[in-house]
């Protein structure tokens, strides 16, 4: 069954070819064989009772949403009602979630079954989920090589086929780069077309909900479901929800593709190689390349590096002891309590972003810092304004080189700029998807991103079907697919 993309496994399931329970028994056996380390939690007793109760509706002959059948991954950091949600921290370890993320309701409603929690960076702060406080996650392409991060076992988790479909969030490239390492699509949606309604926050001005999958069939499907407007998140856009199924179809004929080409030193001279490969293969589909520009876009990691850690010492106030699961036995006073709590429940990571966001916004540094941030941020947004008025997408590399082998990076710095080609997708809230387009020499996979206007998400898919349609790479496999059978 995991050769299926999900649509071929909703088909067969309402065609009754395959039971509800056959599907998710299959895919469970798998995720327990794994040894990837990209899931926290397998969540057998509430899939195989919701699969039961879908191959009784069946029986009855009830409607059936668009993902009937469809077994489903999500981030560690999304809440389900009852279930372990830890975002990979020691400080939630144990804490089980008392309401159920808008996103996880609109993929029950779907009749998609949720059969594991996939392991993620600390509060999805990383690159390369090496910041997990249980276990590393790696590659499934080849072994000892980062998934990417913050949502790597989220990615490797699809790309090694124990799901056909899984949910990261996106803060800064946190779905477009895992999913570029991996060698699958992920996708960043426009901000707020996705409810973040129980997603524990990072940064709640870029951080973004967005699917992993193995075709740009399943992105439309997913996507489909998931854009719902909620009354519970303030930020979620209260347009309609968009059929992406048919929007994906048609020819780019006549499509201009913008192309940075100040972005485009220092790359890896196998990205540089694949980028233009990618470009070519738009071309001969019936698109334009034209040249644009970006100016603000070497400004974004640094940028990203004052306001997201600003917003999350912000959202990470609130795990202080008290409230949530993690209290230090060693504290005697309150001020011990927040103390001990935070400095036992929190890795090395977290600890630095929440200094280095209460710095910034500190008395006698927001001016110097912050607001200065911020006003570079809609310089980034201005760039894209005036970039949009000469093409209809943007192209460029996801990633400045392939995945690496984990711990090889052990500066700080060198592991942000992993983000530079992805993080200013986030501070204009636009949507953004890397599409797998080839392999190095050594079998690693590499990703393009292609990006476009606010709530043009379709298009998007429309642009990666054009490419998907004169590739095979998105269906490679890697080796220990066949293994975990």
């Amino acid at each position: 069954m995991f050769h299926l993309s999900a649509t071929e496994l909703a088909k067969k399931y309402k065609d009754k070819e395959l039971s509800a329970k056959e599907i998710i028994s299959t895919f469970i056996q798998r995720c327990k064989k794994e040894n990837l380390g990209a899931l926290l939690s397998i969540l057998e007793e509430s899939a195989m009772e919701n699969a039961k109760r879908l191959d009784e509706r069946r029986e009855n002959n009830e409607v059936l949403g668009p993902l009937a059948g469809v077994p489903i991954i999500v981030k560690d950091n999304l809440m389900m009602e009852g279930e372990t949600t830890t975002c990979a921290s020691k400080f939630l370890e144990n804490y089980k979630a008392t309401f159920t993320a808008s996103v996880i309701k609109d993929i029950e409603k779907a009749d998609g079954i949720i059969i594991a929690k996939a392991n993620m960076d600390e509060f999805a702060m990383g690159s390369s989920t090496e910041t997990s406080a249980f276990k590393n996650c790696t590659n499934p392409w080849k072994e000892n090589y980062s998934p990417g991060g913050s949502s790597g076992g989220s990615a490797a988790a699809v790309a090694a086929r124990l799901a056909p479909i899984s949910l990261g969030s996106d803060t800064g490239g946190s779905v477009r780069q895992p999913g570029a390492f991996c060698g699958i699509y992920g996708f960043k949606p426009t901000y707020g077309r996705v409810s973040r309604y129980g997603l524990i926050a990072f940064a709640s001005s870029l951080d973004q909900i967005g699917p992993f999958t193995t075709t740009v069939e399943d992105l439309a499907l997913i996507s489909s479901v998931i854009n719902t407007p909620c009354d519970k998140d303030s930020t979620s856009i209260q347009t309609p929800t968009e059929d992406y199924t048919a929007s994906i179809k048609g020819d780019i004929k006549g499509l201009k593709v913008g192309v940075p080409e100040e972005m485009l030193k220092g790359l890896h001279p196998e990205v540089q190689k694949n980028f233009e490969e990618f470009l070519a293969t738009l071309e001969k589909k019936g698109a334009k390349r034209v040249s644009i520009s970006l100016p603000h876009n070497k400004y974004s990691v640094p940028i990203y590096y004052i306001l997201a850690p600003a917003e999350a010492s912000t959202n990470l106030a609130r795990f202080d002891g008290i409230r949530y699961t993690k209290r230090s036995k060693e504290a005697k006073t309150l001020e011990q309590v927040y103390e001990l709590s935070r400095t036992e429940g929190f890795g090395k990571e977290v600890v630095n972003r929440i200094l280095l966001g209460s710095y910034v916004l500190s008395a006698g540094f927001q001016d110097a810092y912050y607001r200065k941030a911020q006003k570079v941020r809609r310089k980034i947004c201005e760039d894209y304004e005036n970039a949009f008025q000469k093409c209809d997408v943007i192209a460029f590399p996801t990633t400045p080189s392939p995945s690496f082998e984990l711990g090889s990076i052990t500066d700080p710095l060198t592991m942000y700029m992993q983000d530079v080609f992805t993080i200013s997708a986030n501070m204009a809230g636009i949507p953004a998807l890397s599409v797998p387009s080839g392999f190095t020499s050594e079998g690693l996979p590499i990703g393009m991103q292609l990006q476009a206007k606010q709530m043009d998400d379709a298009l998007v898919m429309k642009v990666a079907k054009a490419f998907e349609d004169e590739t095979v790479h998105a269906a490679k496999l890697p080796k220990l697919c066949e293994a975990l059978s």
